[in-house]
């Protein structure tokens, strides 16, 4: 028998609320993941290796420091993704702005939800009867507000730095939902054609509040034996990225760039190809070939981790690529990319569009 997926997500969430902190503190090593997604389709082609070359609208949720690289006064991005059947929808939206020559600043807005997902606690009345007039539904919701300031370091020739504060805010229908509020600094410095940078990303860790509204499940948890979930504070560590790029120029037509990024994580072992208990290290190299700056062909990889099969263990890895063209002002860029790796091939179209508006004299 073929099963409801949207009664299978409604079960998985359900029981999602169910293990989300008995705790008053918690560190988790996986949380708030939809903020490490991505933004824009140029950077998702290159398996996000794009922390040191990154120089548009979208560097606000990069690396801010790339803020003050942008072409024109200000820069609007947007970008929509599907995810797993479009069951989940994935929404960006950003604006960056010169302040004047030396500072820059931007808005970006993130929304990665379920919606519509069938609420069926209700679908037997007190008397056993089955009403399927008693089906509502409820979205669960994950919402990101980043606040971005960049600005050039006049001493220091090529090196910019810049910082973000966010306000994370989810929701699970009425069940539960949680606030929560985070610091992102990073730098760029550039010299000759050699890109490099750093990015701190919940730099001071990132704290979550959890409140949960569960009152009329209390019979089932007594029932079941769990006990209730209670409001709580979730803590996501800091995370580092350093990055390297080099931008060979073939000739004025042709043109070449290579980037490397290295997440650093330090909450424990993650299955990464390197693995310690002092800090987990996830390598992302992706190339982007451009003709006249006007299109381009991109390809990265990574996400190279360790699976355990019937023959023994083997080394998988995610592959992305995609193409942009850019018309003056207008930026259009498109990605295949893989959510798993080469073993899972479950692919997702991404989209974006990035618009330039009065130009800088």
């Amino acid at each position: 028998m073929q099963k409801n997926p949207s009664k299978l997500i409604y079960i998985s969430l359900f029981a999602l609320i169910s293990t989300l902190k008995l705790d008053a503190q918690v560190i988790r090593k996986y949380s708030n993941e939809f903020l490490n997604i991505g933004v824009g389709a140029g950077a998702l082609g290159m398996s996000n290796a794009t922390i040191a070359s990154t120089n548009d609208v979208t560097s606000a949720y990069w690396n801010p420091a790339g803020l003050t690289q942008i072409e024109t006064n200000m820069e609007v991005g947007l970008m929509h993704a599907s995810y797993f059947a479009s069951i989940a929808q994935y929404e960006y939206g950003g604006v960056g702005f010169k302040i004047n020559d030396e500072s820059a600043g931007g808005f970006t807005y993130l929304r990665f939800g379920v919606d519509n997902i069938p609420n069926t606690s209700d679908l037997i009345d007190a008397n056993g009867n089955i009403n399927y007039n008693n089906i509502t539904s409820f979205s669960a919701v994950d919402n990101a507000f980043l606040f971005s300031y960049a600005r050039k370091i006049g001493s220091i020739d090529g090196l910019s730095v810049g910082g973000s504060a966010k306000i994370i805010y989810r929701k699970v229908g009425d069940f539960a939902n949680a606030w929560g509020f985070g610091l992102d600094f990073g730098a760029q410095y550039k010299v000759n054609n050699w890109r490099f940078a750093a990015m701190g990303r919940d730099i001071t860790s990132t704290f979550s509040a959890w409140s949960f509204n569960l009152d009329q499940f209390k019979n089932v948890y007594a029932a079941t034996g769990n006990a209730m979930p209670t409001n709580s504070l979730e803590i996501s560590l800091p995370r580092i990225i350093l990055a390297g790029g080099y931008n060979f120029t073939i000739n004025k037509i042709f043109g070449i760039y290579p980037e490397l990024n290295l997440d650093m994580t330090f909450d424990g072992k993650r299955n990464t190809l390197i693995s310690s208990n002092f800090t987990s290290i996830d390598p992302h190299l992706g190339v982007q070939f451009h003709y006249k700056n006007m299109v381009f062909l991109r390809a990265g990889v990574g996400n190279i981790q360790k699976e355990i099969k019937d023959k023994g263990e083997t080394t998988t890895l995610q592959p992305n690529i995609g193409v942009g063209i850019k018309i003056k002002r207008v930026s259009l860029d498109y990605a295949l990319t893989n959510v798993g790796n080469t073993s899972s091939a479950i692919y997702s179209n991404i989209f974006s569009l990035k618009i330039g508006v009065n130009r800088s004299r």
